[in-house]
């Protein structure tokens, strides 16, 4: 690989591509001196902000409103609901002193905030005129994770938003469940191009706490899962710990039902890029990219140069007046060296404007997903490029959907999944009793995990499980996860 080109193959060799491109794309800087913990640069914060905008707007869309709770949460409150700590505690970072003095109490740095916020719904919720409450945040959470960290995939530190919710009746959470589903998809899948598939959670997988757990998997390139976001019903498991009751209409008390969904957007981001890149580096859908599209001028003297560039800066204000991100690329490499850097860095648009162009009143368009270049008049410039982005994110995820569709495959015994699961990867459907010990087999034996099912899906559940042989109870998903 030469200075100027990416040039690694993502399908072959995966975990080569996503750890260069991190470097190259000067995305992210692992050199921080606390182990798992990344400092994310502008090259990665503006998409990211840019995600972490569509579900805050897609949220309050719902009716959701912003808040902003404390990072620390008291041991207290962290165990007072024993499932939850016992699936937190071993991952928690604690504050034990402040300057040289020990705490009465130890704090947590929170995993998550259902102990940090629900002690608040107690104040909050007193009658049914509360109710609904639907609150969310954008913060970082904190996880020691024991597993091997990686940049964005899996961190010790990673940046989600969270929301929380509490419903007079137990249907109401059940919708509110539903409707996180909708957000998921219009986000992911919609304005980001990630195709998913959406489990329900076996038992042993739920959240720590909850009723049932939901949750959305991605494909990556090396044909292991990933987790998106994930939404859980809490039932009146956290209300009946802290207490949080309301009047009813009836003059009688009674205990709320909740829910909480977290799209982790930095895994999110992790995702996007593996999914949507390619061999030459990244691809940004449109609306999120740091850069929307890069002017190049070529020119070969000073007087051609001063002639070029008085267009590119009429485009490029032209551009910037109607909303979109747009740049010049004045550094002295040559006019290939700048194509090469602006497709590594995934600019999903250029524009290549010589003497001719200007000449002609015309622009050089190139676009980054499929790699092709086409002259467009001047006066049909701004229309161009807006059909153009809306076109790279269908692309994007028609592409990525196809992947994802092309790895899901259907198998009836564990010796066909465990070779399945080495030769090809994906996910793989099959048989199964819904027993615990079986999906320890599978792990033992496969280094997969069943994922769950998929809600709503028509398969029909005929025959033996796949691991035991004893009678099916569902079909589910089984996967190699990050």
């Amino acid at each position: 690989m030469s200075e100027e080109t990416f040039n690694i193959d993502k399908n072959k060799t995966f975990s080569t591509w996503y750890d260069t491109i991190l470097e190259k794309a000067d995305l992210v800087d692992l050199r921080y001196d606390v182990k798992g913990f990344v400092i994310y640069k502008p090259w990665m914060m503006i998409p990211l902000r840019e995600i972490a905008r569509l579900f805050e707007v897609a949220l309050e869309e719902k009716g959701h409103r912003p808040v902003l709770f404390p990072t620390v949460i008291p041991e207290k409150n962290l165990r007072k609901e024993k499932e939850h700590v016992k699936g937190f505690e071993p991952e928690v970072f604690w504050v034990t002193h402040g300057g040289k003095k020990k705490l009465e109490e130890k704090l947590a740095l929170r995993p998550t905030s259902e102990t940090a916020i629900y002690p608040m719904f107690r104040y909050w919720i007193q009658g049914y005129s509360d109710l609904p409450i639907k609150i969310y945040q954008n913060c970082s959470v904190f996880r020691f994770d024991t597993k091997a960290t990686r940049a964005l995939i899996r961190a010790r530190e990673f940046h989600w938003i969270e929301a929380h919710d509490a419903f007079a009746t137990e249907e109401e959470a059940r919708k509110q469940v539903e409707e996180d589903m909708e957000i998921t998809k219009k986000v992911l899948y919609e304005k980001l191009g990630i195709p998913f598939l959406f489990f329900e959670r076996p038992p042993w997988d739920k959240f720590k706490g909850a009723v049932s757990t939901f949750a959305a998997d991605a494909l990556m390139p090396d044909g292991k899962v990933i987790q998106l976001p994930s939404t859980h019903l809490l039932g009146q498991n956290f209300a009946k710990v802290f207490n949080i009751r309301y009047l009813k209409k009836d003059g009688s008390y009674g205990y709320v039902y909740q829910t909480c969904y977290g799209p982790a957007y930095s895994r999110i981001f992790a995702a996007l890029i593996s999914i949507h890149g390619d061999n030459n580096g990244l691809i940004f859908p449109f609306e999120i990219a740091p850069i929307q599209v890069i002017i190049v001028p070529i020119f070969y003297n000073k007087k051609e140069f001063e002639i070029v560039v008085r267009k590119c800066e009429m485009i490029r204000d032209m551009l910037v007046r109607n909303g979109i991100r747009a740049e010049i690329d004045l550094t002295e490499k040559t006019p290939g060296a700048k194509y090469y850097f602006w497709e590594m860095k995934g600019v999903p648009i250029r524009i290549e404007i010589g003497t001719k162009e200007v000449e002609e009143h015309s622009c050089i368009v190139f676009r980054r997903d499929l790699r092709t270049r086409d002259k467009i008049d001047d006066s049909q410039l701004l229309a161009s490029i807006k059909m153009i982005a809306s076109d790279i994110l269908e692309n994007l995820r028609n592409r990525a959907e196809k992947f994802l569709q092309e790895n899901i495959r259907e198998v009836s015994d564990l010796a066909a999944l465990k070779r399945v699961i080495e030769e090809k990867g994906g996910f793989v459907k099959i048989l199964f009793c819904m027993r615990e010990e079986c999906a320890d087999k599978i792990k033992e034996v496969c280094s997969a995990e069943v994922r769950g099912k998929i809600l709503g899906s028509k398969d029909k559940v005929e025959g033996n499980c796949a691991v035991c042989g004893k009678k099916a109870r569902e079909v589910v998903y089984v996967a190699k996860a990050y």
